[in-house]
């Protein structure tokens, strides 16, 4: 068995002992950066990469030199955006206030994202805002507890829901020495490279329905069973398809709630429909949203179901200064016309299978690239040391990554053995961006 990475490390970061690599003006960013920011902020690639401004799906530094980025998903309709940057301008001009007033926009966006929905969701459902995906979970988790009466919570092998007190205890991509809660339950990853099973449906529900005994048997109960639909930080599994129907079930028989975390996921990411959690058919009872949602302004919510609400809303008031504000609104409104207006889900669609199609045609050449897999523009590539015993090979991928981004490239990694490539570019991206994508993927493989 491979041995894993050092979580703390963090997948593809910079290390302070390299240090003596950088040119001396990095040297001098950086060392400022540690002194001002401190120890817990982490930097991409062994070379870092400063950056100075952003269009479309580019990046440049502070010499001009551009980048191809074909990571961020934040800024998902492309960086400075300028009907989105228009929207947060004129806004900040006219109102920035909180949601305790009478106002229009927020009615108008709340409707226009329940109805992307659909079930009884889109039909019934409110719309609660935060200001980051980690806030919309705590505020999903909080709501399904308080509904449940119960603490037990059910995540993935190597999930990541967030970073506050309660999120990151259900987070165990942060790291073997970040503790999860002891309320807390996973189950494997549904690893479609190395099936578990020929009915992976029923295998994964089988897993849940097991901890939910587990929960049970030591006086906690399932308050609710939460999953990234297209399990980004397990390793990007898009399929099969079949998997979050059956454990909603099984879910809703133990009394607990269904959250889809589509903060990754979400906003047309997959491109066959605007939620990952529609590739499934499955209807959430929560559905929390964030990172692209006002394409690198800080606006996320949930959409809930009424009566999974009602005893929270009843008990306790919900509040949050800057969640929902005037702008983040204009810049969520703003955002999810551009995703219209543009076709973006169709261009993620499109331009993915694209990717997907040049991969596939690099991985006949370079079989050290075991699997191609991915929905959209959200793809993964696993690396392995032969396409046969299929071991994990995470200092190639490391490679890969550090290479591309010497050719001004940019990707990540991803899964437990961090031997996963993680593309995951704007959804402006093009066949002509893939294309350079796959070209300098090539230059890499072959020099390795």
């Amino acid at each position: 068995m491979t041995t894993p990475p050092k979580h703390a490390t963090m997948v593809n970061a910079f290390s302070p002992d390299n240090m003596a690599s950088l040119d001396p003006a990095m040297q001098d960013s950086v060392k400022k950066r540690l002194r001002l920011l401190g120890p817990a902020y982490r930097l991409f690639y062994q070379n870092p990469v400063q950056v100075s401004r952003g269009s479309g799906v580019h990046l440049y530094d502070r010499d001009g030199h551009e980048y191809l980025d074909a990571y961020n998903n934040v800024v998902s309709v492309g960086h400075a955006h300028p009907r989105v940057a228009d929207a947060i301008c004129r806004q900040a001009h006219t109102l920035c206030t909180h949601t305790r007033y009478v106002q229009d926009g927020i009615l108008r966006y709340s409707d226009e994202i329940l109805g992307t929905f659909g079930g009884k969701l889109g039909a019934t459902g409110h719309m609660m805002y935060t200001c980051t995906g980690s806030e919309a979970n705590d505020l999903a988790l909080r709501i399904a507890q308080h509904h449940t009466g119960r603490r037990g919570v059910i995540i993935t092998s190597e999930a990541y829901h967030g970073n506050s007190y309660l999120t990151a205890g259900l987070s165990p991509s942060l790291g073997a020495r970040s503790p999860l809660g002891t309320w807390v339950r996973r189950i494997p990853a549904p690893d479609s490279y190395r099936p578990p099973s020929s009915d992976m449906g029923a295998w994964f529900a089988d897993c849940v329905r097991r901890q939910i005994h587990d929960l049970e048997r030591h006086g906690n109960g399932l308050a609710a069973f939460i999953a990234d639909s297209i399990f980004s930080s397990d390793g990007i599994y898009a399929h099969p398809t079949d998997l979050l129907a059956p454990v909603a079930e099984v879910v809703r028989e133990a009394g607990g709630v269904f959250i889809a975390d589509e903060v990754q996921s979400g906003f047309g990411r997959t491109g066959d429909k605007m939620w990952g959690y529609q590739r499934h058919g499955v209807d959430p009872d929560i559905v929390s949203m964030g990172k692209p949602m006002g394409n690198g302004f800080p606006v996320a919510a949930i959409a809930v179901r009424p009566e999974i609400v009602a005893k929270f809303g009843g008990d306790m008031r919900y509040f949050n200064t800057f969640g929902g504000n005037s702008v983040a609104i204009a810049a969520a409104q703003a955002t999810l016309d551009v995703i219209r207006d543009e076709q973006l889900v169709a261009n993620a669609q499109r331009v993915g299978a694209f990717l997907r199609k040049g991969l596939g045609e690099l991985q006949a050449r370079y079989p050290q690239m075991g699997d191609i897999r991915g929905a959209g523009l959200y793809i993964g590539v696993e690396m392995v040391r032969d396409p046969v015993g299929r071991q994990p090979d995470a200092a190639l991928a490391s490679a890969i990554v550090n290479g591309l981004r010497e050719r001004r490239v940019l990707i990540s990694a991803t899964g437990f053995y961090a031997n996963i490539l993680k593309i995951r570019p704007p959804l402006v991206f093009s066949e002509g961006d893939a294309t350079r994508l796959l070209e300098e993927l090539d230059r890499v493989l072959s020099s390795l």
